[in-house]
């Protein structure tokens, strides 16, 4: 009788912990939406429990179709950060695979997972838990715990991991959720850029660089669209949203992912160019100008529009070291531009073809860079 009832206080303070633990992880959810702070507590209440040699933590790509390691703890760890399981190979490829936990108290006993211990030695496998963390019907990555101290025969043991691994699945979810809030917050819909709210936000940023480095250097470019009004008059009003979305790509690919792109309004874009003094910067709208001159447009629906901008550039700090006079510098460039429309003018530089309305086909940026500076000499 007093067996039975130590037995019991055992359970009651085994429960109570396990209760105190699922209070901690709840306000850790509820006070902090930074992903990986929640998962490390997780993780931590795990190993504290089950005390396995080693854990960790992977997260399913559905892109690359691979679980990536987020967290791990435990011999080779370190080995471990940076790599890839491709899904469906080894433990937690097989549980994302299949969104079925996997329960192995002993290795030795099981064919499949005893014979895939001996292919690896080097991870001395005795027992596994690996449990999916799923949401619905998708499995958003995987939690493993090797060769653990605590008994994995234990129903009680599982559905304590099994309830930890839906306090991950909530956790990722909120956090895919703020994403998914913040980026509608900072992108126009019509053409996927970021929108002018966003376009003040990073130029704050960039002054507040130059405060702390002051060597910080970017350029600003606007652009306005040529005679855009009589695409809307002629094809209507969803073509022109359509051509504005592709010219948005067509500003993505050429600036590359080191630029960040706008849609400052109406037909109007602007590129932040980080890190690009002017001469840098002509080179970089001389090749937008022509990527943008050289293009057809809305081929799937057989027009084949053609189009050219008025490009305005200029660059910090010494045509506007705060926010207000730079988008001012950029902004009176572009509208100088449109004197002759199809060309570029530049802050202390002025149009880079005069009264032209195109620069000669065979020059490269690099040597309309060089008449730029026989120009201002």
């Amino acid at each position: 009788m007093r067996e039975k009832q130590r037995q019991f206080e055992v359970i009651e303070s085994r429960q109570m912990d396990h209760l105190g633990v699922f209070h901690e992880v709840a306000r850790a959810l509820t006070q902090t939406l930074e992903l990986e702070e929640i998962l490390l507590i997780i993780m931590q209440k795990m190993a504290q429990f089950f005390g396995p040699e080693r854990w960790s933590m992977l997260m399913v790509d559905e892109e690359a179709q691979q679980l990536n390691y987020v967290i791990a703890v435990g011999e080779n760890s370190e080995s471990l950060k940076g790599l890839h399981v491709p899904m469906g190979e080894g433990v937690a490829g097989w549980v994302a695979s299949t969104g079925n936990p996997l329960v192995v108290p002993d290795v030795s006993l099981d064919i499949q997972w005893h014979a895939f211990s001996r292919a690896h030695p080097e991870l001395k496998i005795r027992s596994i838990a690996c449990i999916p963390i799923r949401s619905g019907e998708k499995t958003l990555g995987v939690i493993q715990l090797l060769n653990t101290k605590l008994d994995l025969e234990s129903e009680y043991s599982i559905s304590f991991l099994r309830i930890l691994c839906d306090y991950a699945a909530i956790a990722i979810q909120n956090a895919r959720s703020v994403k998914l809030i913040h980026e509608l917050t900072i992108t126009d819909d019509c053409t996927g850029l970021f929108n002018a709210r966003h376009l003040y936000a990073l130029l704050d940023e960039q002054i507040e660089l130059a405060a702390t480095i002051p060597e910080t250097r970017f350029s600003l470019l606007f652009v306005d669209l040529d005679h855009f009004k009589e695409v809307n008059d002629t094809h209507g009003h969803l073509i022109g949203s359509r051509l504005l979305a592709e010219v948005g790509g067509l500003m993505r690919r050429t600036l590359g992912p080191a630029n960040s792109c706008f849609r400052y309004g109406g037909d109007e874009f602007v590129a932040l160019l980080p890190g690009l003094e002017k001469q840098a910067a002509i080179d970089a709208t001389v090749k937008l100008w022509e990527q943008l001159r050289k293009a057809r447009f809305l081929t799937g629906q057989g027009l084949f529009l053609a189009l050219a901008g008025s490009f305005g550039l200029a660059t910090f700090p010494e045509d506007g070291a705060s926010v207000p006079a730079i988008i001012r510098a950029a902004d009176t460039m572009m509208y100088e531009a449109k004197t002759t429309r199809d060309n570029i003018s530049v802050a202390g530089l002025g149009l880079l073809t005069g009264a032209k309305p195109a620069i000669p086909s065979g020059k490269t940026s690099t040597m309309l860079a060089g008449d730029l500076e026989a120009r201002s000499r």
